[in-house]
């Protein structure tokens, strides 16, 4: 019997490639599947997109978003604002870098630099920050970091 696709019969070549190809096909199906792969349990500090510690990280953000920021960079982990200029102290202003410098919520992941100017003769001269200046806005970006962390985990 001579099969032929004008009578809607396959010719034995047919049947052989398609054997061929569900035969591979099977085969394919068959490497991927049955286990399953152990994920790696990585701290909620670390399951992120970006480069540092994401609670520094937003910590950082919402404690200067008063001030106009120049520059952020999450996968560097550097936030520059631009000057701010305090309503109630017109002839100063202040401009903020914070340094992400680890994935890791701890004190010395972070630092904080403060530049302040005032106003002296038409111009803006520099002048000292407070050491505790600096410190306070550390220890509110750390606060701040820890409460994110604690409500993302539920404690």
């Amino acid at each position: 019997m001579k099969a032929s696709t004008d009578n809607g019969l396959f010719t034995v070549r047919t049947l052989t490639t398609v054997g061929i190809c569900a035969a591979a096909a099977l085969a394919l199906a068959g490497c991927g599947g049955g286990r399953k792969k152990e994920q790696a349990k990585l701290a909620p500090s670390q399951v992120t997109t970006i480069g540092v510690n994401s609670y520094l990280w937003r910590a950082s953000l919402d404690s200067v978003s008063f001030m106009p920021l120049l520059q952020s960079d999450s996968a560097g982990g550097v936030i520059i604002t631009d000057w701010y200029v305090n309503p109630k102290t017109p002839t100063e202003r202040v401009k903020v870098s914070i340094a992400i410098l680890d994935q890791d919520l701890r004190a010395d992941a972070l630092r904080v630099t403060a530049v302040r100017e005032v106003a002296q003769g038409g111009g803006w001269v520099a002048a000292p920050v407070q050491a505790a200046t600096v410190q306070k806005l550390e220890d509110i970006i750390l606060t701040r970091a820890r409460d994110l962390r604690r409500d993302s985990i539920g404690g």
